[in-house]
C-alpha cells in the first residue's frame, strides 16, 4: 500500500533532473481536473490490480531467470515434484495439497495444445486456464472432462481457424498471455513417485508441432519491464499500461479503458503518463491508495460470515465478474488463481468464534468437526495455515502446512466420533500431535479447501448459502 513517503518519492523521481512546471498544451486541453483524475486513478487501480499482480507472477515465473521463483520459459511445462512450502513466495495463499505444474502460454504466434494422460479416477487432477485478466476461461480434469487421455487447444483472443481432428475442446483466452495451472492430488509422502508419473504424462506443444507442420513466423521479442514489490508501489500504472496491450478491450471494459486513456494509460492515450505534472502524480497516488483501501475492506467482508469463516464464490470467468472490477480485485488479492467454486470452494478466516483476531502468540485454538460432518466433497478437503500478514506458508518444526482428508487414517477421533484439529504454535502433546496444525507466533490466516464440492445436500454450494457450514475456530 502506498504511503505518503512513497508518493513523495515517486514525485521526486518523476521530476528529477528536469523540472516540469506546467503540462503541455495537449495535456492542458485534454487532461481531467485533479479531483476527477484521483477518481479515475482509484477506479483504475481496482480495475488494474489483478492484471498487475498477474504480470508480476508471470515475470518471476517465466521471464526473469534470476528471480528465485523462475519455472520455465513460455510454452514449456514445469512440473513441481513436491508441494509448496514456506520457501515459495511468488504467490500469496499457495495451495500445498497438490503438486503444481505450470505453463505460461504465449499465444501470439499460434495456439498451444495441452495433452493429458489417462489418470486413475480416484486421483483428482485439474488444469485451470487463467488469462491475463485473471479470468478462469476453462478447465480440463476430473470434474470438467473426466479421467481419460485427451488433446485440448488453447487459442488467443484474435485466433481464427478450424479445429484440427482429434482436439477434444478449444479454449479461448481473452489475452495473448495465459497460465495453465495443473493440480495433481498427492495421497501422502509415499505417493510422490506416482504423482511424478502423472506429471510426466502432461505434454505441451505448439499447434504446428502437434500437427507436424512448419511453424508460423515467431512473435516479436518483448522487452518485459522488471517488476518487484517496491517498483509496483511507484510504477503501478506503468505496469498496467504495459499489460493492457496484450488484451483487446471487451465490451464491458470500454468505459474504464476510456477513462484510463484520459490520464495517459493504455491504447488510445493522448500523452505519456510519465509527463504528468507533480500535483497530478500526487493526486493519482492518493487515488491508488483509496483504491487499495477499498479492496482491503472488500476482502475482509467478502461473501458471507459463517461461524467466523468467510464463504464466497469469488473466482470465475468473464461472465462471472460481469464488469465488477472490485469483485475481480478481491478474488485476486484473497488468493490469485483461485478455482471456480464448483471446482473448489475456499472458506477462510482470521477470527475465532467470538470474532477476535487469530493470534498464535496469544492463544491456542481448536476446530472440531462433529461426527459425520466432515467437509462434503467428491474429491478431498484440507485446512491450510498461513502467516496472517504475508499470507504465505510458515516455517514450523514438523514441516506440516495443512491437514487434509488423506491424512484421516493417521489422525485421532474423539470418543463421540468427532474430529478435533489443534491450531497452536507449540505441540499439543504426543497424543494429539497427529491432529496438530502448527501456527505462527503471530497473526493467523486459515483457508479451508473443498475440492470438487458435492452439490447435493449437505453441500457448501451455493457458496455462502449451502446446507453444510464450516465449524468455528475456538479459542482455548
Amino acid at each position: 500500500m502506498l504511503t505518503k513517503r512513497d508518493l513523495l518519492r515517486s514525485a521526486t523521481m518523476i521530476v528529477a533532473g528536469a523540472a516540469i512546471a506546467r503540462p503541455s498544451l495537449s495535456m492542458a486541453q485534454n487532461y481531467p481536473g485533479i479531483i476527477e483524475a484521483k477518481e479515475i486513478a482509484e477506479e483504475g487501480f481496482i480495475y488494474g490490480l489483478p492484471l498487475v499482480m498477474n504480470y508480476a507472477i508471470m515475470y518471476e515465473y517465466a521471464v526473469d531467470r534470476n528471480s528465485g521463483q523462475f519455472k520455465a520459459p513460455f510454452n514449456q511445462i514445469k512440473n513441481e515434484p513436491n508441494v509448496y512450502t514456506y520457501k515459495d513466495t511468488a504467490i500469496v495463499t499457495p495451495n500445498s495439497d497438490t503438486p503444481y505444474s505450470f505453463v505460461w502460454l504465449d499465444l501470439r504466434a499460434e495456439p498451444v495444445v495441452l495433452s493429458v494422460p489417462t489418470i486413475d479416477p480416484k486421483r483428482y487432477y485439474s488444469v485451470m486456464l487463467c488469462d491475463g485478466n485473471t479470468y478462469n476461461f476453462g478447465y480440463i480434469g476430473t470434474r470438467a472432462t473426466g479421467s481419460d487421455a485427451g488433446d485440448y487447444m488453447v487459442v488467443g483472443p484474435d485466433w481464427e481457424g478450424d479445429t484440427p481432428a482429434g482436439i477434444k475442446q478449444v479454449f479461448r483466452s481473452s489475452t495473448q498471455f495465459s497460465l495453465a495451472g495443473y493440480r495433481t492430488q498427492l495421497f501422502g509422502p509415499d505417493d510422490l513417485d506416482n504423482v511424478k508419473k502423472v506429471q510426466d504424462g502432461y505434454k505441451v506443444q505448439m499447434l504446428s508441432a502437434h500437427l507436424k507442420q512448419t511453424p508460423p513466423p515467431a512473435a516479436p521479442t518483448i522487452d518485459f519491464p522488471k517488476i518487484d514489490k517496491e517498483l509496483v508501489k511507484t510504477n503501478f500504472f506503468d505496469y498496467l499500461d504495459f499489460a493492457l496491450q496484450f488484451g483487446p478491450a471487451q465490451g464491458n471494459e470500454k468505459e474504464i479503458r476510456a477513462k484510463l486513456a484520459r490520464i495517459g494509460i493504455g491504447p488510445g492515450k493522448s500523452f505519456d503518463f510519465k509527463e504528468l505534472p507533480l500535483e497530478h502524480k500526487l493526486e493519482i497516488g492518493l487515488g491508488m491508495k483509496a483504491g487499495q483501501r477499498k479492496v482491503d475492506e472488500a476482502v475482509a467482508n467478502a461473501g458471507k460470515a459463517i461461524n467466523g469463516w468467510r464463504v464466497s464464490g469469488l473466482p470465475g470467468d468473464s461472465a462471472h465478474y460481469n464488469g465488477d472490477w472490485l469483485k475481480r480485485a478481491v478474488a485476486a488479492q484473497a488468493g490469485i488463481y483461485g478455482n471456480d467454486p464448483e471446482e473448489a470452494t475456499y472458506p477462510y478466516t482470521r477470527v475465532d468464534s467470538k470474532g477476535q483476531a487469530l493470534d498464535g502468540n496469544k492463544h491456542n485454538y481448536t476446530i472440531t468437526f462433529p461426527a459425520g460432518q466432515l467437509p462434503p466433497v467428491n474429491s478431498f478437503w484440507s485446512v491450510t495455515m498461513y502467516d496472517g500478514k504475508s499470507q504465505l506458508l510458515i516455517k514450523n518444526p514438523i514441516d506440516r502446512y495443512l491437514i487434509n482428508s488423506p491424512m484421516l487414517p493417521g489422525m485421532k477421533k474423539n470418543e463421540d466420533g468427532s474430529l478435533t484439529l489443534y491450531i497452536q504454535k507449540d505441540t499439543p502433546g504426543a497424543d494429539k500431535e497427529a491432529n496438530w496444525l502448527p501456527a505462527p507466533d503471530d497473526t493467523i490466516y486459515l483457508v479451508m479447501r473443498l475440492y470438487w464440492p458435492k452439490i447435493e445436500a449437505p453441500s457448501i454450494l451455493p457458496a455462502g448459502e449451502g446446507t453444510w457450514q464450516p465449524p468455528a475456530v475456538v479459542s482455548q
